[in-house]
């Protein structure tokens, strides 16, 4: 079962902070947003459990770790059936290289970003889907010259004034 709850100003103030800060202690976060721990901490908790918190990671700075590529995909598929679509997008989040698929509308199906250790590597990864018999017409692909900005927090005050999400209860509650 589900439950709705909306999001209010503080929710947004929480998810903002996050992006920016997501190593900050509840006691720093919730000064913050104007909360004492204790109702900040159920906030988050109640974020997390809502699916709009995914998680917290750390932003790897690749350049750092040595010579990398990134390219840009376009894949056209045969057939545009559900469970042709379903089975590439199930094949393709397998590979450890392809970090993001977009199913997308216009002159192809999907756009795949690659990381690479190589050019050689890439033509691996690619091969490696073809050969899966995945129906795979086509694709076309654009290798990235230089990266000048990643934005990894996303506008929320520009995207949402309010929202509303789904809970799905915990069982017991009701």
């Amino acid at each position: 079962m589900q439950s709705r709850f909306a999001l209010d100003r503080i929710d947004f103030k929480i998810l903002d902070h996050l992006q920016k800060m997501g190593r900050c202690s509840n006691v720093e976060l919730a000064e913050m947003v104007g909360l004492s721990p204790s109702p900040c901490l159920s906030r988050v908790k109640r974020l997390q459990q809502a699916g709009v918190i995914e998680g917290f990671g750390a932003h790897v700075a690749l350049a750092r770790l040595g010579d990398y590529l990134i390219v840009f995909s376009e894949v056209t598929i045969d057939a545009h059936r559900r469970q042709h679509l379903r089975r590439f997008e199930k094949a393709a989040a397998a590979v450890p290289e392809i970090m993001e698929c977009y199913n997308v509308s216009g002159g192809y199906d999907f756009l795949l970003r690659i990381v690479a250790r190589s050019v050689s590597h890439f033509q691996e990864v690619m091969e490696g889907l073809l050969v899966a018999d995945l129906g795979i017409r086509k694709f076309q692909s654009y290798v990235v010259l230089r990266v000048p900005f990643v934005k990894h927090e996303l506008p929320l005050d520009r995207l949402f004034r309010e929202s509303t999400v789904a809970v799905a209860e915990e069982p017991g509650e009701a």
